[in-house]
């Protein structure tokens, strides 16, 4: 049995929406570098307060930006 895993989905809503990474980063208190783990979805410890200011900037929910996978049973 595969166990399910936890994506995020930053990079696809944002090209979807035709949100810069210079935007967010600027309006969510982002370092360039803590946005690209985000966006290439390379993050170990998921930060909630940064996700909390990226969903207040983009007026999204949690689940517009992160997905759960399920595992192979």
């Amino acid at each position: 049995m595969q166990n399910g895993k936890v994506v995020l989905t930053l990079e696809e809503y944002r090209l979807k929406r035709g949100i810069s990474k210079y935007k967010l980063i600027k309006n969510c208190n982002l370092s360039p570098a803590q946005l690209n783990s985000y966006c290439r979805n390379q993050v170990a410890r998921i930060d909630l307060p940064v996700l909390a200011r990226i969903c207040d900037y983009l007026e999204c929910e949690i689940s517009d930006i992160l997905k759960y996978i399920p595992g192979n049973e």
